[in-house]
């Protein structure tokens, strides 16, 4: 008989180093955003890059945009075509689902190699699938304003969280170093 912390090793392995992972790079993210002075790039520089490209994508699609700072909160309004339509705060630029993405796929690691390319294209792939849905989120305020609680409490974190266990799903299935263990 298995001694009881040797019967869950790969549990236990899984949980610290998902935890260990996570802790890390969520309390560096949140200095990141306590040193992010917003002066140059408002509110900071990752939430002002996703803005930056929202605007892109929606005037290349032939709409009128502009992206102004929140005089009062640290968020930038987006205006569609001279209509204040939403709000892109910090949560919005999918950094805080990249986190959670990698804080997994690290303590499923494989070889490193494999594990740092994977890393590096799934953050990308949420990122921008992560910018595609603010595009179709703002879209869709747009034209369909009544259905502002459906489209952002239910359709559109369905998108991106969606999309993040779908990765993880591949990840353990293709990837990961763990095997199925007989119990």
């Amino acid at each position: 008989m298995k001694a009881p912390l040797l019967k869950y090793k790969l549990v236990i392995k899984f949980i610290l180093t998902f935890l260990l992972v996570y802790v890390a790079l969520s309390l560096g993210y949140k200095f990141y955003l306590q040193f992010s002075n917003g002066s140059l790039y408002y509110p900071d520089y990752i939430t002002h890059l996703v803005a930056v490209q929202c605007q892109d994508v929606l005037q290349t699609l032939g709409y009128q945009v502009e992206m102004i700072p929140h005089d009062s909160e640290p968020s930038i309004k987006v205006i569609l075509n001279g209509v204040y339509i939403s709000r892109i705060i910090e949560g919005c630029n999918a950094f805080s689902v990249i986190i959670l993405f990698i804080s997994f796929i690290v303590a499923f690691a494989s070889d490193f190699k494999t594990t740092i390319i994977y890393m590096l294209l799934g953050s990308v792939l949420i990122y921008v699938v992560n910018l595609i849905r603010i595009v179709i989120i703002n879209l869709g305020l747009y034209y369909y304003p009544e259905y502002e609680s459906i489209l952002h409490e239910i359709i559109f974190p369905v998108i991106i969280y969606g999309m993040m266990f779908l990765l993880w799903v591949f990840w353990v299935n293709r990837f990961s170093k763990i095997k199925h263990v007989n119990a």
